[in-house]
């Protein structure tokens, strides 16, 4: 099934028109999920792969073969990235982990603890050039047997990691957040944007992304609000290459450029989670959207990541 060509885009700034394709239609890949998260795409297998959470199972999407199970059971994981040997990173709710799959098949548990006491449940994912893996640590995978398995918070805070896998070393490089999750560098790995989706469990929380300057590649300082989403929640999000952001917004797709003013909306009329791009120019958008996985043609280039 496919919307019409251009029924689901909005346009707010005429800069949008040159980052969608209006004739493009917007393509449903499936829609038998409980609740889609963490589209990662391996353009040298040409799939991608996603979570069904509530289901526990990764599912993978060909386009000459369709949809079908790339691991079930598969520890309730969530948002996924690749390393730069090419892996796939996991964060399992299940495992409250950041797990790594060999290329053998077999899954290395990489981090699942922080001074002695269990992580929350690592929700999304970044690898960084120099290959330590940063993460979001909110506790919705413990807050119900729905997405994982219910259980106490142990970490005092929900953080935002830095694991350094070279060393084993792991250091929170923000602790005031309500619920961190989305993640994403700026391409020169200078800024690192996150998403605080606190507003799912606190009506007067502010649902944005801020920003931060990243500091000899370690630290984080200078945090500021990017912007304020003005549509549902900033949950999962990627960049294109001329630094705009591309965000899920509720039952939109949201696109603000590098100073934060909205350009345009793509509706998928549910609630959105995540998104990445892929396909082999990277100009093709993949929408992880409340039991949906959607695809769409844009005239935007995403950045280049393992």
């Amino acid at each position: 099934m496919a919307l019409l060509a251009g029924e689901n885009i909005e346009y707010i700034d005429k800069k949008f028109y040159e980052l969608v394709q209006g004739n493009a239609p917007m393509e449903t890949l499936y829609d038998g999920c409980r609740w889609a998260e963490g589209p990662v795409w391996f353009n040298d297998g040409g799939y991608l792969l996603w979570s069904d959470i509530p289901n526990n199972r990764i599912l993978r999407w060909t386009p000459d073969l369709g949809v079908s199970t790339f691991r079930s059971p598969a520890n309730y994981t969530n948002g996924h990235t690749r390393d730069r040997e090419g892996r796939l990173i996991s964060c399992s709710h299940g495992a409250r982990a950041v797990l790594r799959t060999e290329p053998d098949g077999t899954v290395t548990t990489l981090v699942d603890s922080y001074r002695g006491k269990r992580l929350n449940s690592p929700n999304d994912v970044v690898v960084k050039s120099d290959g330590t893996i940063w993460f979001t640590d909110p506790p919705y995978g413990i807050l119900s047997d729905y997405e994982g398995y219910k259980a106490d918070q142990e970490q005092e805070h929900c953080n935002v990691f830095r694991f350094d896998p070279a060393d084993g070393s792991l250091a929170v490089v923000v602790d005031d957040f309500a619920k961190p999750n989305g993640l994403a560098f700026s391409a020169d790995e200078s800024v690192l944007y996150i998403a605080d989706t606190g507003r799912s469990h606190d009506p007067d929380w502010p649902a944005h992304i801020r920003q931060f300057d990243v500091v000899n590649g370690k630290t984080l300082t200078n945090g500021r609000t990017y912007v304020d989403v003005d549509t549902g929640l900033p949950d999962g999000f990627r960049l294109d290459t001329e630094g705009n952001i591309w965000t899920s917004a509720g039952p939109c797709v949201n696109v603000y450029n590098p100073a934060g003013a909205l350009l345009g909306r793509i509706k998928t009329g549910q609630s959105t989670s995540n998104l990445t791009f892929g396909g082999a120019r990277r100009n093709r958008l993949f929408i992880t959207s409340s039991q949906y996985v959607y695809s769409l043609y844009v005239g935007a280039t995403g950045l280049q990541r393992p």
